[in-house]
Formats: structure tokens, sequence, C-alpha cells
């Protein structure tokens, strides 16, 4: 199993972050705009989890070099079951760079965009924190 794969299965926030190479671009199924950079996308991956009923990984699909990955997931929210995949690509040290989802049908993706509204201020004040701790680390 992808280490990606089991942090995830495991609800382990902390080894997920650790994959996310600081440049990371994640896309949203729900958002028009890309969002840049680790402390965004984990605190994003953190507000999934939070939404995510019955999560569960049901396949993962890789390119023979490794640095591509297609997890494709289901899920559950406010009562709609989805069906999603996770695209990862991977750098050169393994970390994950490029991070972009994709969820059907239409009603789910459209329940997962009202809970994830619901979880933006968390989400952006959880960003913004770390931001700032790694500053003062710096």
């Amino acid at each position: 199993m992808h280490p990606f794969r089991a942090a995830v299965e495991a609800g382990d926030e902390a080894a997920i972050e650790a994959l996310l190479a600081e440049d990371v671009v994640f896309t949203s199924p729900v958002a028009f705009k890309p969002y840049p950079g680790k402390a965004i996308t984990a605190a994003i991956l953190r507000g999934v989890i939070r939404v995510f009923e019955n999560f569960r990984y049901v396949r993962e699909i890789a390119d023979a070099n490794g640095r591509d990955h297609a997890f494709v997931f289901e899920a559950t929210v406010d009562g709609k079951q989805l069906t999603g995949c996770d695209f990862l690509h991977f750098d050169e040290n393994g970390k994950i760079d490029d991070f972009m989802v994709m969820v059907r049908p239409l009603s789910a993706a459209q329940a997962l965009a009202a809970r994830m509204g619901e979880q933006f201020e968390q989400i952006k004040a959880e960003a913004t924190e770390q931001i700032q701790r790694a500053a003062g680390q710096a």
C-alpha cells in the first residue's frame, strides 16, 4: 500500500502533511482557483477529513515510474454518496507537488462544496497559523 493511502486511511494528519512538498499545488473539485502551498493544502485536507463520512479508497493506480498516482475513493457527505479520485504527482524527493481531486455526481459535489465552505474560515486560520509558526522557526 502506498504511504499516502496508508496515512489517509489511518487518519494520520501528521503523516499526510509530511508527504506534501512545500510548493504543492492543490486543485479542488469545487473551487475554480488552485491553492498553492503546503500550509493551505494541509489545512484543506484536515477539513476534508472532518467533512467526509465513511471514506475509503477502492482503487490505486500508478504509472511505471511511480511519480503519478490515482487513488479512487468513495465517501458520504450529508447523506450523498460520492465517488472521487485523488490525482497525485510526486517530485524527485517523493513529496506530493501536485494534488488534484475530482468528484461525482454533481449533487454530491454540491454538498461537498457547501460543507467545505462552512469549514473555510477554520481552514484559512489553520493555514495562517502554520505559516506564522514556520516563519518564527526560520
